[in-house]
């Protein structure tokens, strides 16, 4: 009888326990252990894709929650998202030009909003919007990062476009990242050869957040890492006027391939045996867009 009795008692206490741990993970899976008590200030944010994103899902700066989401809504007439984070009051010095990202807690956990803060000295208000953020990132996605293609903020705020005409744009696609000193600030929109033209036109979709490039500034065309993706790099100048929507690069560049570059290699030698013409096996600026 006690040895019946023990096994009974251990199976109950089993059972209870499974129970307790069923419990626990229906709180982590459905944001209830998410909630907060604190006081909270508002902040607007829109995404093209939230993917599986839920209300009350945490919001994370440098991997400490600092708030939650507190609705999402659907756009009227947009293919966009609305999510309103509801952010602690502790937490009033999150800048403007801050990038809002939705991230997944592992491989298949639950999805939460991060935020990277940006330079700005001005943070953002009550009822304010963070302009830039990145949607849910899709298994194909996350490959092209690990290759080194990484993506560009989406700049549902507002875009002005430029353009750029390239004598070779090798593997860029629309989509890839428009960069300058290594930040994104934009987004290739398009490729185009024209009928009868040596020349690709690219098009810039650039975040109105950084308007202020100087009209001579030149677009070239880069690879992250060996075998990376490829991405437009802005490299600013120095006159006192601005691009505006509708200009074109004076200067581009375009894209090096490999083969070029063995190519060159093989023909010019080494730079010790190009004393005299070191800079022959410089790639040229295209230098055919025009304002």
């Amino acid at each position: 009888m006690t040895q019946r009795r023990s096994y009974a008692v251990g199976t109950g206490l089993f059972i209870v326990l499974g129970f307790a741990a069923l419990a626990y993970l229906a709180t982590q899976t459905t944001s209830v252990a998410n909630t907060t008590r604190s006081a909270t200030y508002t902040v607007d944010t829109r995404f093209a894709n939230v993917g599986q994103l839920k209300v009350r899902a945490p919001v994370k700066i440098a991997g400490v929650r600092v708030g939650s989401v507190q609705a999402i809504d659907l756009v009227p007439g947009k293919e966009e998202a609305k999510v309103t984070l509801a952010i602690d009051d502790s937490h009033k010095d999150i800048p403007d030009d801050s990038v809002a990202t939705i991230y997944t807690s592992g491989l298949l956990g639950d999805q939460y909003v991060g935020i990277q803060f940006g330079r700005s000295k001005t943070p953002v208000k009550e009822g304010g919007e963070i302009g830039l953020t990145r949607p849910a990132q899709q298994l194909e996605e996350m490959l092209g990062k690990f290759f080194g293609g990484g993506s560009a903020p989406d700049r549902l705020g507002g875009t002005f476009h430029v353009t750029g005409s390239f004598t070779n744009i090798g593997g860029l696609q629309p989509g890839a990242a428009v960069k300058m000193a290594g930040v994104p600030i934009g987004s290739v929109e398009s490729v185009v050869v024209k009928p009868g033209a040596v020349e690709a036109t690219v098009t810039l979709a650039i975040d109105k957040r950084y308007s202020q490039i100087p009209d001579d500034s030149s677009a070239a065309v880069f690879t992250s890492g060996l075998i990376g993706s490829q991405y437009v790099a802005i490299q600013p100048g120095g006159s006192p006027e601005y691009l505006a929507d509708g200009d074109s690069f004076v200067l581009t560049q375009s894209a090096l391939q490999l083969e070029d570059l063995i190519g060159k290699f093989l023909v010019n030698g080494s730079p010790s045996e190009n004393k005299a013409g070191g800079a022959q096996g410089a790639a040229p600026s295209d230098n055919t867009g025009k304002k």
